[in-house]
């Protein structure tokens, strides 16, 4: 009896033990899921985010490098040439904004644009400064001498950095011409699906 009792006692063991092995199995196999969908929810998103690859150049210049002084106040003070690529599939507008955040008065904001259509490959040298829209549909903003159009570098002092920021929209801006960045900026909270940099400097002589 004492044998038979032992071999129950045994049996009862590797019983409870063979439920305790499924039940780690089971955690295992759950931790193991959770950690795939967030590794491939991350994932999706890292490629989401490195998708949007938009670029923007000048003939002019290169990236971090000096603006000719043609298109300064010392010189014909009209916009260079820009060119872009890699516009997201599903923009609906482009915004194009250029400031000097090194102005002593602080950032001074020397040309903007929007409802730029995406289609476009970029824009060419000399745009009418005065045309508050231009023949393709892009309006042009307010900058920080209260004109319409491009105001070229004009450093009072020292080396200054001019950015050309170009944002990509999922919507077009319902602002009249002549709008300021800062309503620019505002209108555009929300839809901007990818965005691209051009910093140029200039030092007058």
């Amino acid at each position: 009896m004492h044998r038979m009792r032992y071999n129950r006692d045994s049996m009862h063991s590797k019983g409870g033990w063979r439920v305790i092995h499924r039940l780690l199995i089971a955690i295992a196999a759950i931790v193991l899921i959770a950690g795939c969908a967030r590794e491939r929810g991350h994932s999706d998103s890292q490629a989401k985010k490195g998708s949007q690859t938009m670029k923007i150049t000048s003939s002019a210049f290169q990236h971090e490098e000096m603006i000719p002084s043609k298109y300064t106040c010392d010189g014909q003070d009209i916009n260079h040439d820009l060119a872009w690529t890699d516009v997201p599939e599903g923009a609906k507008s482009l915004v194009l904004i250029n400031d000097d955040p090194d102005a002593p008065v602080g950032l001074w904001v020397h040309w903007v644009l929007y409802n730029i259509p995406p289609q476009t490959k970029g824009l060419a040298e000399a745009v009418d400064k005065k045309a508050a829209t231009l023949g393709d549909g892009s309006v042009q903003g307010t900058n920080s001498w209260g004109r319409i159009g491009y105001g070229g570098p004009c450093p009072p002092g020292g080396v200054h950095r001019y950015f050309f920021k170009l944002y990509a929209l999922d919507a077009m801006l319902d602002l009249q011409p002549g709008a300021k960045k800062d309503d620019v900026e505002k209108a555009m909270k929300g839809h901007i699906l990818a965005q691209a940099e051009l910093m140029g400097r200039y030092t007058r002589k």
